[in-house]
C-alpha cells in the first residue's frame, strides 16, 4: 500500500507541473494586467513601466514562470500586490472556510444521496423510486447559484429561519457559525446529493440481482441484514468514487457560493484576485485546489483496500 501510495504521489508531480503550466500562460491572456489594475484611473505610463520592473513583469514570460515555480517549490507562492501578503498566508487564512463549506456540502450530500439511492432501488419503480428519479434530474440540472438564491428567498427573506450570508468563526459562537454555513452547504451539496443518489441506486440494483444476495435472502436472512451488511457494503465502491471527485469538485465550485453568501474562503479569494488581475494571488488559489483533489483522489483510492479487500493496491 505504500509503494501505491507513493507511486500516486509521483504521478500528481506532471499533473500538477501541467496544471501550473496552463494556468500561469492563459491567465496572461486576459487583457490587461496587474500594474493596469493596481493603477487604474490613475494609470501613468511612466509609473507603470517602474511598477513592470519593480514586479519582474517585464521579462519573458517563460522566465516569470521559470521564477514563479522555483519559489513554490521551495514553499514560497509570491506576493500578492492587493492583499499585501505572502499568498500561501494569504490562501492558509481563507482555508479553513472553504473546507468547512465543503465538509457540509459533503455530508449533506451522503446523507441526502445515500439512503435516497438505496430505498429507491430497494423498491424500485414505486412512488419513492419516481421521487428520486426526478429528484435526480432536477439536482444535476439546477444551477447551484440558482438554488442559492431561492433557499435565502424563501428561508432567509420569507421565513427568517437562517441567516441569509457573513460567516461567524466557529471560535467565537458554533451555533452562529452552523446557522450562517447550513444554507451554503444546502446549495453546494445539492448536486453532489442528486449525482450520489443516482450512482448509489445504480450500485444497489447491480448488486442486489448478483447470486450471493438470493443464497443469503434462501439462507433466512434478514431483510435489513442483507441490504446492510452484504449489498451496501458491497454497493461503496463507487459511491466512494464518485464522492472523491465530487470532494474535489466542492473544493473548485465553492467560488460562486461564497460569493452569494459573503464567505471569506478561497473561492472568493480566487474571484476578487481574477477581479484585481492578481496573477500570484490566483495561480496560487488554483494550484492549491488543485493540489487538493489530486490529494483526495489518492486517499479515495487507498480507501479502496479497506472497503473490498478484493482489491490489490
Amino acid at each position: 500500500m505504500v509503494k501505491y501510495a507513493i507511486k500516486r504521489l509521483l504521478w500528481a508531480v506532471p499533473i500538477l507541473f501541467g496544471i501550473s503550466v496552463i494556468s500561469f500562460f492563459v491567465i496572461r491572456l486576459v487583457p490587461g494586467d496587474t500594474v493596469t489594475a493596481i493603477l487604474g484611473a490613475h494609470y501613468n505610463e511612466e509609473q507603470a513601466v517602474f511598477l513592470r520592473t519593480k514586479m519582474g513583469l517585464d521579462r519573458s514570460i517563460v522566465y516569470q514562470y521559470l521564477i514563479w515555480i522555483k519559489g513554490v517549490i521551495q514553499g514560497d507562492f509570491g506576493f500578492s500586490a492587493f492583499t499585501h501578503k505572502p499568498v500561501l498566508d494569504s490562501i492558509l487564512e481563507r482555508l479553513p472556510i472553504t473546507l468547512e463549506l465543503a465538509f457540509i456540502s459533503l455530508v449533506t450530500a451522503v446523507l441526502i444521496g445515500i439512503p435516497m439511492g438505496a430505498l429507491a432501488a430497494v423498491r424500485r419503480n414505486s412512488l419513492i423510486d419516481n421521487f428520486a428519479s426526478i429528484w435526480g434530474m432536477l439536482g444535476v440540472s439546477i444551477p447551484n447559484f440558482w438554488l442559492a438564491t431561492l433557499l435565502i428567498l424563501v428561508v432567509s427573506l420569507n421565513l427568517g429561519l437562517l441567516p441569509s450570508g457573513n460567516f461567524i468563526p466557529l471560535g467565537e459562537s458554533l451555533e452562529g457559525n452552523i446557522r450562517h454555513m447550513i444554507l451554503p452547504g444546502l446549495a453546494l451539496g445539492g448536486a453532489v446529493s442528486a449525482v450520489v443518489m443516482r450512482m448509489t441506486r445504480s450500485a444497489m440494483i447491480e448488486v442486489l440481482d448478483q447470486n450471493y444476495i438470493e443464497m443469503a435472502r434462501a439462507r433466512g436472512i434478514r431483510k435489513n441484514q442483507i441490504l446492510f451488511r452484504h449489498a451496501l457494503k458491497n454497493a461503496l465502491i463507487p459511491i466512494f468514487t464518485v464522492l472523491g471527485i465530487q470532494a474535489g469538485y466542492l473544493l473548485g465550485g465553492s467560488v460562486i457560493i461564497e460569493q452569494v453568501f459573503s464567505l471569506p474562503g478561497i473561492g472568493r479569494l480566487s474571484l476578487q484576485a481574477i477581479t484585481n488581475r492578481d496573477y500570484v494571488l490566483l495561480q496560487g488559489t488554483i494550484l492549491f485546489v488543485a493540489g487538493g483533489f489530486v490529494m483526495i483522489n489518492l486517499l479515495v483510492d487507498i480507501l479502496y483496500a479497506f472497503i473490498d479487500p478484493r482489491i490489490k493496491l
